[in-house]
């Protein structure tokens, strides 16, 4: 379930050495399946992992929050980042290069499927991920 996935994968970002800051809540009922869930929370963190690992490792950080805002189950993920600027559009996703392009386009299509909202930014050296799902 997201509970297993969520703590397997931030011990293997702590294994790895990266810094790690969560607090996660994980609403008992859910829009969302679990295994939608799971995927969700999967690709955010293993995006996160891999954008860090490109950064010093003294810069490296996660900050993972999951919970419930405005009555929407809300999950923001920010990271160390060494890219300043990022584009999203359908282009820059499939033309990058191995898991990570597919991980975007995932997570995008379970936030459409579920009538939800997903926000990225970059300022420098950080990269956020927000999305709203409905509870």
């Amino acid at each position: 379930n997201a509970d297993a996935v969520l703590n397997a994968k931030i011990s293997l970002a702590v294994k790895k050495g990266i810094k790690v800051d969560y607090k996660a809540v994980v609403p008992k009922t859910l829009a969302v399946s679990d295994i939608d869930l799971c995927v969700v929370i999967g690709n955010l963190i293993d995006n996160a992992v891999e954008a860090c690992e490109k950064v010093a490792p003294e810069h490296q950080f996660i900050r993972l929050y999951i919970g419930i805002l405005q009555k929407q189950f809300y999950l923001s993920v920010s990271n160390a980042t060494c890219e300043t600027v990022r584009k999203f559009d359908e282009q820059y996703i499939s033309s990058k290069r191995g898991n990570h392009g597919h991980g975007l386009k995932r997570i995008n299509k379970i936030v459409d499927k579920y009538g939800g909202f997903i926000n990225r930014k970059n300022e420098p050296g950080v990269f956020v991920t927000e999305i709203m799902l409905p509870l």
